[in-house]
């Protein structure tokens, strides 16, 4: 096989994972759901949800969390059994739950379904799609493969969002659950057909234009497993960063369609489809900036936007503001959040090598479930005691400063070249 088929089986397995993220990128449209329940609860009558306010977030605040803590188990499949497999049990598991959602209300099994079995498989099948996509390429396009593969999942909202919409008012919200377990399950199985890894031996390329300089740098000096990096003060620096830097973002993108309401009305969901290109654009820009300028700079510049963007909110929405300025601050916030679903697996991969990727990354992203979790059941607990969205955002801002700061430390210790890695 020639060198050019490796670069097209190459592109063809970016293609399968972006796909497969497409579909599973179905999280971030929880608030269109959740828009669904809340007004079945306000109407009332015989087959109505019945929930508490405060209670709303709780399935998506757990999906979030069990996706991210099933990345150290999928991680660990994809490294052992490889990329199909892992896909695999992912669109099954996201099918089962998408399928118990469709016939029930009750809250307790709500958060099994799109909690529990959706956050497993979206765990599963997230852990398949970057691994085998990352080894067909050399270490100068880490950033942009990441990017663009990740990029499915932050961009899903732009279909999906549309669609939901329409598929509960036409269908309902229980027969839109099982129309879209099908789809998913049926879509995630064929694209895992296509992932696969390398075959053994092969060393990607880096093109003559890449200085030996450049790739030493890049070039981690050993692969890591996750016992040693335990060890190391940039996991927990990157970890602490990624816990605050997600928890914001989906903050605020699981309430973004309420938030939206007063300046869109009906339409309100288009904020979810418009945060979603952010989002997408985010993963694919800060790849590739930090494949150019480096992860550090990279991070600590997108930190002090996202913290600006927290604290310019606070006025916007608390008042009469404009469809376009929610249009404008949708789009930002969401591209910040977007941009640490690649940088952070960048930061994995060139620090701790590629051979224990997945369960290395799988830790890493705890904390992007952590963060949701927390912040995302902060927000709709405050904003349930007090009517506002504004003590959320300012509690955003503050962390999201001291995390430039701690990006800057992070920075200081490459500098000084001490052990990071």
């Amino acid at each position: 096989m020639t060198s050019v088929n490796y670069k097209n089986k190459g592109w063809l397995v970016v293609i399968a994972g972006l796909t497969i993220n497409l579909a599973l990128g179905v999280l971030y449209s929880w608030s269109i759901f959740k828009d669904a329940i809340h007004q079945s609860i306000k109407s009332g009558g015989e087959g109505a949800f019945q929930w508490s306010e405060a209670s709303l977030n709780d399935p998506y605040a757990v999906c979030i969390l069990v996706f991210a803590f099933t990345m150290i188990i999928a991680g660990k499949l994809q490294d052992k059994k490889g990329p199909r497999m892992t896909a695999s049990i992912g669109g099954a598991l996201v099918g089962a739950g998408f399928l118990l959602l469709s016939t029930t209300n009750s809250y307790a099994l709500w958060v099994l379904g799109f909690g529990v079995l959706a956050g497993l498989g979206i765990g599963f099948g997230y852990a398949s799609a970057t691994p085998p996509a990352f080894k067909w390429f050399p270490v100068s396009k880490t950033g942009l493969i990441a990017g663009i593969v990740v990029s499915g999942f932050g961009v899903a909202p732009v279909y999906i969002a549309p669609l939901a919409t329409w598929l509960v008012s036409s269908y309902g919200i229980h027969n839109t659950m099982l129309i879209l377990g099908i789809a998913f399950f049926v879509l995630v199985n064929l694209c895992a057909l296509l992932l696969q890894n390398p075959p053994e031996g092969y060393v990607p390329a880096e093109k003559e234009s890449v200085s030996v300089k450049t790739t030493s740098a890049l070039k981690p000096s050993a692969d890591y497993e996750l016992k040693e990096i335990f060890k190391m003060p940039a996991f927990y620096l990157i970890w602490f960063i990624f816990f605050i830097g997600s928890g914001a973002g989906l903050m605020v993108i699981g309430s973004i369609s309420g938030i939206a309401k007063n300046s869109m009305g009906e339409h309100a969901f288009l904020a979810v489809a418009i945060i979603a290109i952010g989002n997408a654009l985010g993963r694919i820009v800060a790849g590739f900036l930090s494949d150019k300028i480096g992860r550090v700079l990279t991070l600590f510049i997108l930190l002090l936007f996202q913290a600006s963007l927290m604290f310019a909110s606070v006025p916007l929405i608390s008042g009469e503001t404009s469809a376009m300025v929610i249009v404008m601050l949708a789009t930002f916030i969401g591209f910040n959040f977007g941009s640490n679903l690649s940088l952070f697996p960048t930061f994995t991969k060139v620090l701790w090598g590629a051979k224990n990727f997945g369960v290395n990354y799988g830790v890493v992203i705890t904390a992007w479930g952590v963060g949701g979790f927390v912040f995302s059941r902060l927000s709709q607990t405050l904003f349930a005691s007090s009517g506002s969205h504004n003590l959320s955002f300012m509690i955003a801002g503050g962390c999201l400063l001291f995390c430039a700061v701690l990006a800057g430390l992070l920075g200081k210790l490459q500098h000084n070249n001490k052990k990071v890695a």
